[in-house]
C-alpha cells in the first residue's frame, strides 16, 4: 500500500549529486547543493527539523526551519524517517555543530526509498545491543552500522596495501579455480558439488595451481575465496573466507617469512596513514612493530608448554586456548612458529634435510590466533609421491598436478593468509562475521 501523507517515493528523474558529505563546509556557504543518501537520524524540535543524511564519506545536516522552508516543505521534512534514501537540493551555510561545519537548508527533498519499518537495531555507535545473529538477518542495513563502515574501509586499505606491496615485488596477479577435481590438500573438510556429469568440489586453498604459476612467472599472488566445510563453530572459522595467497620460485620458506613480515609493516603503516579517522572512532591504535619478527621453533613452545603445565606432546597442534597459558609479552602481538613436524602439515611442504620429521615451515601468529601458513614446498616429483603415499593420498588423483613435474618445477616457496583473521587482529574484532560482507557457516547461508 503507497505511503500516506507528503513523502512520496520518486525515481532519480534528472537528479544527480552536486557534492558528497565530505565537500560540504563552511568555504561552501551560499553555495547551492544536490546531496544524496540515507538517513541516519532525525531530530524533530517543533519548528525545527534536524535530518542526518549518511553518504559513502561521512555526514551532512540537513535543517529544515519553518520559518526558512515554508509550511509544505516543512511538512515533508517532518515526514522523513530513519533509513530512508533521500535527495536533497538546497544551499550550504556555516555551522559549527554540524558535521563538517556546515549545513544544508533545504529548497526540495525527493525521497527514492521510504522506510517502512524501524531497523530492530541503532545504526551508531560502536556497540549494538541486538545479538549478532539479529544483526546478520538485516545485514544489508547492519552494514549501515558506523563501527562496521570503519571496519570494511580498513578493510578496502588492507587489500589495495597488499596488491601495491606484491605489486613492487614484481609479483603478478592471479586467477585459479574454485572449481577442483581432487581435494588440495587431503583433507576432508571439502564442499562437494555436480559438475556435469561427475562430483567436484569447492577449492580448499589456490595451493596446487599457484604452485604451477611459478613455473611461468615465478612469482603470483591471489586475493581470492577459499572452502572450508569445517563444521565449527568457532569465533574464528568461516565456511567460506577470502585468502591472501602467495608463491615465489628459487625461494625458501626463510624468504617468503621476511616477505610476509614486511608486507604487514606495509599494510598497518597505510591503515595508520588512511584511516586516521576511523581507527579514532573505534579507538584503536596499529600494533608498532619491529623487524624482524620473533621466531619461535615448534619444539622449543612444546617444552615451554610442558614446563607450563600443559599435557601436549610433541606432534600435536598447539590450539589457541593453550597458548594463552604461555606468559611472555613477545606472544602478544606478530610471531613465527617455525618449523612443525612434517606429520601435522600438508604432502607439499618439503622436510628438512638434516631431520625429515620436521619440515621448513611456519604460521604466522597474532596472540593465540593463527594468520597465515606457509613453507617451502616440494619441488621433485618422486619427493612428493613419497609424502602423498605416507598421508595415505593417491597419486594418481592428483596426475593433473604431477605430470607438470616433468618440466622443471622451480624451487619454490609460499605462503596463504586469512584475511579476515587478519583485519579480526588489526580492528580489534572479537567475532570472524563481523569481519566479511555476508558470512558462510554451518548455520548460515543466507542472506
Amino acid at each position: 500500500m503507497e505511503e500516506e501523507g507528503l513523502l512520496k517515493e520518486e525515481d532519480l528523474g534528472q537528479w544527480r549529486r552536486t557534492h558528497y558529505s565530505k565537500e560540504v563546509g563552511p568555504a561552501m556557504a551560499d553555495r547551492e547543493v544536490v546531496i544524496m543518501g540515507w538517513v541516519s537520524s532525525v531530530r524533530d524540535h517543533g519548528n525545527i527539523s534536524f535530518i542526518i543524511i549518511k553518504d559513502m564519506h561521512g555526514e551532512v545536516q540537513v535543517t529544515a526551519k519553518k520559518s526558512e522552508v515554508g509550511e509544505q516543505l516543512f511538512a515533508l521534512a517532518k515526514e522523513v524517517k530513519e533509513h530512508t534514501s533521500l535527495g536533497v537540493r538546497g544551499k550550504v551555510r556555516p555551522q559549527e555543530k554540524a558535521p563538517n561545519g556546515a549545513e544544508v537548508v533545504p529548497a526540495e527533498i525527493k525521497a527514492f526509498s521510504v522506510a517502512k519499518k524501524a531497523a530492530p537495531f541503532m545504526t551508531t555507535g560502536k556497540s549494538s545491543p541486538v545479538g549478532i545473529d539479529t544483526r546478520l538477518d538485516l545485514r544489508a542495513v547492519d552494514l549501515r552500522r558506523q563501527q562496521l563502515g570503519s571496519i570494511f574501509r580498513i578493510r578496502q586499505t588492507v587489500v589495495n596495501a597488499i596488491r601495491e606491496f606484491l605489486s613492487r615485488q614484481d609479483f603478478i596477479e592471479v586467477s585459479t579455480p574454485k572449481m577442483i577435481a581432487t581435494a588440495t590438500e587431503g583433507g576432508a573438510a571439502l564442499f562437494p558439488i555436480f559438475y556435469y556429469d561427475r562430483e567436484a568440489f569447492l577449492a580448499q586453498s589456490p595451493q596446487l595451481y599457484k604452485e604451477q604459476l611459478t613455473m611461468a612467472f615465478e612469482s603470483v599472488f591471489e586475493i581470492g575465496p577459499i572452502f572450508r566445510a569445517e563444521p565449527s563453530r568457532t569465533n574464528r572459522h568461516l565456511s567460506e573466507a577470502t585468502s591472501v595467497d602467495v608463491e615465489r620460485a628459487f625461494a625458501d620458506y626463510g624468504d617468503v617469512m621476511a616477505l610476509l613480515e614486511r608486507m604487514i609493516i606495509h599494510i598497518i603503516d597505510s591503515v595508520k596513514d588512511r584511516n586516521k579517522a576511523d581507527l579514532e572512532f573505534l579507538e584503536i591504535a596499529m600494533p608498532a612493530l619491529e623487524l624482524p619478527f620473533p621466531k619461535y621453533s615448534y619444539s622449543d613452545l612444546i617444552d615451554k608448554l610442558q614446563e607450563a603445565g600443559e599435557r601436549i606432546p610433541w606432534g600435536d597442534d598447539i590450539s589457541p586456548q593453550v597458548m594463552k597459558s604461555l606468559q611472555d609479552e613477545r606472544l602478544n602481538g606478530f610471531y613465527f612458529i617455525v618449523d612443525w613436524p612434517t606429520s601435522t602439515k600438508p604432502f607439499y611442504v618439503k622436510p628438512k634435510a638434516d631431520d625429515p620429521k620436521v619440515c621448513e615451515s611456519f604460521d604466522l601468529m597474532y596472540g593465540p590466533l593463527e594468520m597465515s601458513s606457509g613453507s617451502t614446498r616440494i619441488n621433485r616429483k618422486d619427493q612428493l609421491i613419497e609424502r602423498m603415499q605416507k598421508q595415505g593420498l593417491k597419486p594418481d588423483a592428483f596426475d593433473y598436478h604431477l605430470r607438470v613435474f616433468d618440466f622443471g618445477v622451480p624451487p619454490h616457496a609460499g605462503f596463504g593468509m586469512g584475511l579476515e583473521r587478519l583485519l579480526m587482529a588489526l580492528a580489534k574484532i572479537e567475532n570472524i562475521r563481523d569481519a566479511t560482507f555476508y558470512p558462510r557457516d554451518i548455520d548460515r547461508l543466507a542472506p
